[in-house]
């Protein structure tokens, strides 16, 4: 049975605020919610989504962003509905790392955190990500990075987090497997303690 897509999902707010939809991201739209979001974040947004100071997109990162195929490399995007017009304000990509197993990346413009957005995108990521046949994602987050952990552990309670060098490293299961005791989590549990 082919892989579904999924649903997309509106986040209305109360009467009078914008409306936020969050569905898949066309390959043909990339390049204009990549260049949307990345010129809404901060010095200090594009520090914790890039690992370094970033500037600007290179033309190699760029293409790299923009190159969904909808099964390797695929995103979903946050869009707002104003009465004034619309854009992107969030995008949470996955591409393969190894088989059934998938690294994602989130990126919410700066005016519009800490208001559901991001938690929209992991949940919608997760759900492209599981529909798409894959059973593991990763990801790496910078340890100062409180919002994003936090965020990670409301959603997927059973995250393996492990601290490298540099970042925490994400290990979120999905599926029946989410649901599986492996000894790796014994053992994580019990170094845990």
């Amino acid at each position: 049975m082919p892989p579904t897509t999924p649903k997309k999902t509106i986040v209305r707010a109360s009467p009078g605020r914008p409306v936020v939809d969050v569905h898949p991201l066309a390959p043909g739209d990339a390049g204009h919610a990549v260049d949307t979001v990345f010129a809404q974040l901060s010095p200090r947004s594009r520090y914790l989504r890039f690992h370094s100071p970033v500037h600007r997109l290179t033309g190699p990162v760029r293409a790299r962003l923009v190159d969904l195929d909808g099964r390797c490399r695929a995103a979903v995007v946050a869009v707002v509905r104003e009465p004034d017009g619309r854009g992107p304000v969030g995008i949470a990509r996955l591409a393969r790392s190894g088989p059934g197993s998938a690294e994602i990346a989130v990126a919410v413009a700066d005016a519009w955190q800490r208001r559901g957005i991001g938690s929209r995108l992991v949940t919608a990521v997760a759900e492209l990500a599981e529909n798409l046949g894959y059973t593991t994602l990763s990801g790496a987050v910078l340890p100062e990075n409180v919002a994003m952990l936090g965020l990670v552990r409301r959603i997927f309670p059973w995250v393996r987090l492990q601290y490298d060098g540099d970042a925490v490293q994400l290990g979120i299961r999905l599926g029946a497997a989410a649901w599986t005791i492996t000894d790796e989590d014994l053992m994580a549990e019990l170094t845990a303690r």
